[in-house]
């Protein structure tokens, strides 16, 4: 990270050097990396201490930072990220050159809708485009961090903070190899999954719960073979016929190429997708086309099963 002067009152700290002391533990390790002295560094921590009223306990030759210290990292680094966004912004209107467009999304959307997006983006602009993942909270936290324009999230959203256009909304399906018994049935109920070998999301997902809350219902103990912590995992092992999966339609339009059915699945849940920005953003023509690019996606994605 470039080294920027963070200017508080009465004094400017390089904010390189608190950086590298609470990433490396001590000052002689931040000095080494830094390419200053360890008195250097030690009076810049001292400086910030004084300046902020936070403290580093010195314990054994190392400097252990406190839950303050921490905290004014991730906002520094939040900072400098905004900063650079906004410097390359500038530059790149004074010298009438392409913008570039940060869109954030889960990772899953890199399988068929983000492909679909970039290309409508191409071929409508000059602008190249930066691709960020993350869960749903992750993708707002981009865009109120300033490191992505746009986001494709689902609702329920703070209207205070994000402004939104409707994509499409989604239920439940089960997806499985082409050869699956359920591959003859309509619907999937809780009870068709007796026996079945289970690919599941992590238990700190709502859908989890919701899904093994019928299970059990129903009387069927589920059997779970892995579970996952981001969308798009479970397409492999379904695929390889190891299990059985549940997700929703629009995530399932992702999974084309790898030969999966989708079959609706009851009980289900209603998913309402948004492509996503920051309250009161000035949309610039670039911009504008970048969103046109992400509702089109939704809206030509064909769907599975």
């Amino acid at each position: 990270m470039k080294s920027a002067k963070v200017s508080v009152p009465g004094h400017s700290i390089v904010s390189s050097t608190p950086q590298s002391v609470l990433r490396a533990g001590s000052t002689r390790r931040a000095a080494a990396a830094l390419g200053i002295s360890q008195p250097a560094v030690s009076q810049h921590v001292k400086q910030l201490e004084t300046t902020l009223g936070i403290t580093f306990k010195r314990s054994a030759n190392r400097i252990v930072p406190l839950q303050e210290a921490w905290e004014l990292l991730r906002n520094v680094e939040l900072a400098l990220t905004s900063l650079d966004r906004l410097e390359a912004s500038i530059f790149a209107m004074k010298n009438e050159e392409k913008q570039r467009i940060a869109i954030a999304a889960p990772s899953v959307f890199g399988f068929v809708t983000m492909p679909k997006v970039v290309a409508i983006i191409h071929a409508k602009t000059a602008s190249n485009v930066r691709s960020i993942s993350g869960s749903y909270d992750q993708v707002g936290e981009h865009i109120l961090a300033g490191r992505a324009d746009l986001g494709i999230s689902r609702l329920p959203l703070d209207p205070r903070l994000f402004e939104w256009a409707p994509l499409g909304s989604a239920r439940n399906v089960c997806i499985f190899h082409p050869d699956h018994r359920f591959s003859k049935q309509a619907c999937i109920e809780a009870h068709d999954l007796a026996g079945e070998t289970i690919v599941d999301i992590d238990p700190q997902f709502a859908a989890h719960q919701m899904n093994f809350n019928a299970l059990r219902f129903a009387g069927v103990e589920p059997n779970i073979l892995v579970e996952f912590d981001c969308n798009g995992h479970e397409a492999g092992y379904v695929s390889a016929g190891l299990g059985i999966s549940i997700t929703n339609e629009i995530i399932a339009r992702e999974y084309e190429a790898f030969n999966l059915q989708a079959k609706p699945v009851e009980p289900s849940a209603l998913y309402h997708y948004v492509a996503i920005w920051q309250k009161g953003r000035t949309f610039s023509n670039t911009l504008s086309v970048s969103l046109e690019a992400i509702i089109a996606a939704f809206s030509t994605a064909p769907a599975k099963g």
